[in-house]
């Protein structure tokens, strides 16, 4: 009996390491944390920069990778928005979607 109890606990702790663990499309919890953070800080770097309006431009974060999206005044500001992301601790690349807002 006792060592069906150690078997059944060793299978949940098995599973719970499995189900926390990371895949080419899928984010460990660890991971998920770090990227949460990583897009935390480019999103404050924005808004403490005068150069980028940071309610204009999204970000999101996937194993390190930062994509920017949304739209800019400029392309000095695209250009800046990017800059500022890639200097953030934990970022692996940028990739800059972020478009020009058209003259009307």
């Amino acid at each position: 009996m006792r060592n069906s109890k150690y078997g059944i606990a060793t299978l949940l702790l098995l599973a719970t390491l499995t189900a926390c663990g990371g895949s080419p499309t899928k984010e460990s919890t660890g991971e998920f944390i770090d990227d949460t953070t990583i897009t935390t800080k480019v999103k404050a770097s924005f808004v403490a920069s005068k150069e980028v309006k940071a309610g204009n431009i999204q970000v999101e974060t996937f194993k390190g990778n930062v994509q920017l999206s949304g739209f800019a005044d400029s392309h000095t500001e695209i250009e800046r928005a990017a800059q500022i992301a890639a200097k953030v601790a934990g970022v692996k690349a940028v990739r800059n979607d972020i478009r020009l807002k058209s003259a009307q």
